[in-house]
C-alpha cells in the first residue's frame, strides 16, 4: 500500500498496448501447468463484515459495486460499510464470493492463469494493485475454459504513464482460476466491483477489463506489480 500516495500525486495515466497472442490452437506449451500460490499462514481467522452495496457508475449492465470510500486515498473520508484494506496473514472469511477486495495477505500472488484454486487472500492483494480476477466454476465445459484462456491472451500488456513518461509493465494484470462454490459459471472481479456472466463470449467481459484493469479511478494502488513474488509464495501461472 506504499505506492498509492505517490501514484496519485504523480498523476499516473494508463494505456493498453502490445500484441496479443493468436487465438485458437494450442494455448500452452506441452505439459505447461501452474504451481499454486502458497496457502496462507495458520493464524486466527479474520471475519470480514458485509460491505455496503452502492450504485455502480461504470455503465456496464450487471456490475455490482461496494462502498470503498477511504481507499483509494483520493476517494474521500472513510465511509461506514466500506471494504477494509488491511494486511492479515492468516485466513480470511470473506462476505463476498469470490472476494472483490477487503483485507488481504501481505504477499500477493504472481498474476496469470492457474489450473487450480488460489488463496483468495493473495488474489485480493492483486485486486488492490489493479488486477482483475476471472474465476470459473469447476465443471465449466473445457471449451469455455479454453475460450477464457484465449480471452486472457488477447488482452494487451499494460503501460502506465508517470509524469508524462510511458512505463512498460510487461504485465497483463489478469488472474484466472477455478473457484468452487461460485455463484455463477463465470465471475470477474476487481476492487469493489464484480460481474457474473454465463458465457465466455459475453461482451461485457471485455468492457469490464477495459474499465477496471489498472484504473486510476478504481484501483486503490495504481501501478505496483502483481508479479515478482518467489514461486514458493506467489506461485507460477501456466501463462501470464
Amino acid at each position: 500500500m506504499s505506492l498509492v500516495t505517490t501514484a496519485f500525486a504523480a498523476g499516473l495515466a494508463i494505456t493498453a498496448v502490445g500484441v496479443a497472442s493468436p487465438a485458437g490452437g494450442n494455448l500452452r506449451a506441452a505439459g505447461s501447468r501452474s504451481v499454486a500460490p502458497a496457502p496462507v499462514a495458520r493464524q486466527p481467522e479474520t471475519i470480514e463484515p458485509p460491505p455496503t452495496v452502492v450504485p455502480d457508475d461504470s455503465g456496464i449492465p450487471g456490475v455490482v459495486a461496494w462502498e470503498t470510500r477511504g481507499w483509494p486515498a483520493n476517494s474521500g473520508p472513510a465511509a461506514p460499510g466500506a471494504l477494509p484494506h488491511n494486511h492479515a496473514d492468516g485466513p480470511i472469511r470473506y462476505a463476498v464470493t469470490p472476494p472483490a477486495g477487503g483485507d488481504h495477505n501481505s504477499r500477493w500472488m504472481n498474476c496469470g492463469v492457474y489450473d487450480e484454486p488460489v488463496p483468495s487472500e493473495r488474489a485480493g492483494h492483486n485486486l488492490e494493485h489493479g488486477a482483475v480476477w476471472i474465476t470459473w466454476r469447476p465443471g465449466l465445459p473445457p471449451k469455455d475454459v479454453a475460450e477464457l484462456e484465449r480471452f486472457v491472451r488477447r488482452q494487451p500488456l499494460v503501460v502506465v504513464t508517470v509524469q508524462g513518461a510511458p512505463v512498460e509493465t510487461h504485465e497483463r494484470y489478469i488472474d484466472m482460476s477455478p473457484f468452487p462454490g461460485l455463484p455463477a459459471p463465470i465471475v470477474i472481479s476487481s476492487w469493489a466491483h464484480q460481474l457474473r456472466v454465463d458465457s465466455p463470449h459475453d461482451p461485457r467481459l471485455q468492457r469490464y477489463v477495459d474499465t477496471f484493469r489498472v484504473s486510476p479511478k478504481y484501483s486503490p494502488e495504481y501501478g505496483p506489480t502483481c508479479e515478482k513474488q518467489p514461486e514458493a509464495i506467489g506461485g507460477r501461472p501456466a501463462f501470464r
